[in-house]
């Protein structure tokens, strides 16, 4: 008789949250464990096995993290899931480098706990070969890839309620048939939880088909779209399927729908009614099995009012309407994103990782984000690559001459004028505080001019080191020489 595997330890200090957790699990019809610190965990542990560990990070005698390494070490293949109320960019990385799988910011809705655990049980049954229920499986490729689907979109970051409440809806409606429309700013996950909606699908074994539908010109949309026969048009050398087809069993992604011409919404509209196509130059019908997904960032009902897209269409898209929420809309979400998009291109370029500096994760708090996920990626991404300090500092994500580049003004940084001094190079670096010719104290204005002038000197009046020496950005730079000029000064 094979043992239920699912036994799960809980560790965590706080009361209230071992009560939690137990009923929330038990109700899943779990088998918890709970423990009041790492020390009674282990103890546990060697009494009767488990096959998943949820510890916070901050207890007495044993923090989390020790408690993950100590289980790494006597029960290797034992995931640990990190949950805490303090989280950090730092402890952040730090677990997940050290093998966390998963990371929870409390408090959590019980959904987001049991979903993870679910997702985590299901993928460690399927390598074991057995199901939840213990029951022994042959793994094909087909339930391993979905396994490993659902682990991957997974990869949907995000605990903030308005966030959770979509991702929850899609679940709720990636099996079925319903066309999906996602609506949502450039830059906010739109293909992401497209993805997300076929891997969480009975048909995450099938294609997974994205066409862009701002990217081709009409003629070749066309094509791209429903396929021709050899012969229907000048260089039509040989036959070819189109969109539809290649989503055959799987989810075809129309992205950007709102950029289709009126035409081409008329053809798509009765493709999606009568689920066949007709490709260019064919001779019937031919039918297909496709969930469609469509994105757009427009707003489909202003372009109908202004007769820009099909009100018939927009009805037929709109069954079940998923509107992602801003960047600044799910601000919680920063410091988990920016923890995976680090830890993701440190990997890719096999960098050492980095966290953010104090003073970027409150530049990246307080920031409009006009390019929403996709630009902090790409920002993230670029420092990665080029960042020469220990920790990403904002010089390392703003390009210098940005407007929204942030660094300290020299006579205000907090570190005081002598660590400012001292970037500049060998000025004040005997940690008096700088005078004049008669000995007397000068302002903190004139040690920021004296010091510009010493780091134009040693950069040989290279505006774009001599900000870096100072930790200020070129256009600051600029404006404090244009300043100097007006006053009087040779710059």
């Amino acid at each position: 008789m094979y043992e239920k595997h699912n036994r799960i330890l809980v560790v965590d200090d706080d009361r209230d949250q071992r009560i939690a957790l137990f009923e929330s699990l038990s109700r899943e019809d779990y088998e918890v464990v709970v423990a009041e610190n790492g020390v009674m965990g282990l103890e546990l542990m060697q009494k009767a096995p488990v096959q998943l560990v949820i510890t916070d990070i901050r207890m007495p005698e044993m923090n989390g993290l020790e408690l993950m390494q100590k289980i790494k070490m006597s029960h290797p293949g034992v995931p640990v899931v990190i949950v805490t109320a303090f989280a950090t960019v730092d402890t952040a990385i730090e677990a997940m480098k050290k093998g966390a799988a998963d990371y929870i910011l409390k408090p959590f809705p019980e959904e987001v706990i049991q979903a993870t655990v679910k997702r985590i049980l299901s993928e460690l049954f399927l390598t074991a070969g057995v199901d939840e229920n213990g029951v022994s499986v042959v793994p094909d490729r087909a339930m391993i890839k979905k396994a490993r689907n659902r682990s991957s979109g997974r990869k949907i970051i995000g605990q903030a309620p308005s966030w959770l409440k979509i991702v929850e809806k899609a679940k709720a409606v990636a099996s079925s048939k319903a066309t999906v429309l996602i609506l949502g700013e450039s830059g906010t996950g739109k293909e992401v939880l497209a993805r997300f909606v076929h891997t969480e699908s009975d048909r995450s074994s099938g294609p997974f088909v994205a066409l862009n539908c701002a990217a081709l010109p009409d003629g070749l949309l066309e094509s791209e779209l429903f396929g021709h026969e050899k012969g229907a048009f000048t260089g039509a050398i040989a036959a070819k399927k189109g969109k539809f087809e290649c989503a055959e069993g799987g989810t075809l992604l129309l992205d950007e729908i709102g950029e289709v011409p009126l035409h081409l919404q008329a053809k798509i509209l009765r493709v999606l009614q009568e689920e066949e196509v007709d490709r260019l130059g064919g001779r019937e019908p031919i039918k297909f099995d496709v969930h469609v997904v469509a994105t757009t960032n427009r707003n489909l009902s202003e372009a109908v009012e202004k007769g820009e897209f099909r009100q018939d269409l927009f009805y037929r898209l709109n069954v079940i309407p998923l509107k992602l929420p801003s960047l600044v809309q799910r601000k919680s979400d920063i410091p988990l994103l920016t923890d995976f998009f680090i830890k993701r291109y440190s990997e890719q370029y096999k960098k050492e990782v980095k966290p953010l500096s104090k003073r970027s994760l409150e530049r990246f708090l307080s920031y409009a984000w006009p390019g929403n996920v996709r630009e902090m990626e790409n920002m993230i991404e670029r420092a990665v690559l080029l960042s020469q300090g220990p920790v990403l500092e904002p010089w390392d994500l703003w390009d210098e001459d940005s407007e929204e580049y942030v660094a300290p003004a020299v006579d205000v940084d907090s570190a005081g004028t002598e660590s400012a001094v001292a970037n500049a190079g060998n000025f004040g670096t005997s940690g008096q505080v700088p005078q004049n010719q008669s000995g007397e104290m000068v302002s903190l204005r004139e040690v920021e001019r004296q010091m510009i002038m010493q780091a134009l000197h040693k950069t040989d009046n290279n505006r774009t080191h001599a900000a870096k020496m100072l930790g200020i950005s070129v256009r600051t730079l600029r404006n404090k020489l244009n300043e100097y000029r007006t006053q009087g000064f040779s710059v």
